[in-house]
């Protein structure tokens, strides 16, 4: 064998194993590549999923809490009669929903206690506390019978009720905001 053919070899090698090793790496760095771009779309969808989670939360919290304030007004409207002519069977009437729009309030806030994060849970919970002080004057309304100074009283307890309500419900609503436009 000529010292050319040898050497024409040697470089061969060389050649090929630099080839196969270059392959190598790449293959390598495309598969680490790939690997990366895999979860980072995971992970972005991930993050998606928990965005559109939680507006759904929020949103549900909010539209149940109108619908409660809608309810708050046909209450409010029935104290406003004078407790002689008050029909306390359409008080009762009201309290029951009133009852179970609560329920459904506070499964709403459960979902947002869930989904997080804790601001916005902790501001559900607030507006979840906020209808005690109606319920607490409907069932004064409903105790107080005929007598108009008890009836005035709940009337008034009742009224006061709205402006925690409503500030909570904002409040709710700015921290949503907040979360949802978040990282």
């Amino acid at each position: 064998m000529s010292e050319s053919t040898l050497w024409t070899l040697s470089i061969a090698a060389v050649t090929g194993g630099t080839a196969v090793l270059a392959s190598w790496v790449t293959s390598r760095g495309s598969t680490r590549a790939a690997r990366i771009q895999a979860e980072t779309a995971a992970e972005t969808q991930r993050r998606e999923r928990l965005r559109e989670s939680r507006r759904t939360a929020y949103l549900e919290l909010i539209e149940q809490a109108h619908r409660m304030g809608e309810l708050f007004w046909e209450v409010s409207d029935v104290l406003r009669q004078p407790a002689a002519d008050a029909d306390t069977a359409a008080l009762q009437r009201l309290s029951e929903r009133q009852t179970a729009e609560y329920a459904t309030l506070r499964r709403c806030v459960r979902v947002v206690e869930l989904e997080g994060p804790r601001p916005a849970a902790e501001a559900a919970l607030v507006v979840q506390k906020s209808t005690r002080a109606f319920h607490a004057a409907i069932q004064q309304a409903l105790h107080a019978g005929a007598d108009p100074d008890d009836w005035e009283a709940a009337e008034q307890r009742f009224d006061a009720a709205y402006s925690p309500f409503w500030r909570a419900l904002e409040a709710f609503v700015d921290t949503a905001r907040e979360a949802h436009q978040g990282p």
